[in-house]
């Protein structure tokens, strides 16, 4: 499986000059991320042996939802490290304008 918490320290705490959508909106997008590399993996377990789609109606939909709950629940664990790097580079650049404001 995934490492899980590959980012030690992330945390729920983001500072307060931070906008607090972004930490949510980070692991929504790496969760988005994830889900459509995990999709294609489970399709491939549920078909079967008889190749068949397997995926008609409910079935698919609920596919869906599983990919998408588990992509979520490894980004809100560290997943692979990309919303922490779009959280530091929010706050390097916040911290950097800042720097520059203040000459």
């Amino acid at each position: 499986m995934i490492a899980t918490g590959m980012v030690a320290g992330l945390g729920s705490t983001a500072p307060a000059s931070m906008d607090p959508r972004l930490q949510p909106a980070a692991h929504e997008f790496e969760a988005c991320m994830m889900k459509e590399l995990l999709e294609p993996l489970q399709k491939d377990a549920l078909a079967g042996d008889d190749g068949g789609d397997g995926g008609e109606g409910s079935g698919n939909a609920l596919t869906s939802f599983g990919s998408e709950a588990l992509a979520r629940a490894i980004s809100d664990r560290g997943g692979f490290g990309i919303a922490t790097k779009i959280l530091e580079h929010f706050r390097h650049a916040k911290s950097a304008q800042a720097g520059t404001a203040g000459e």
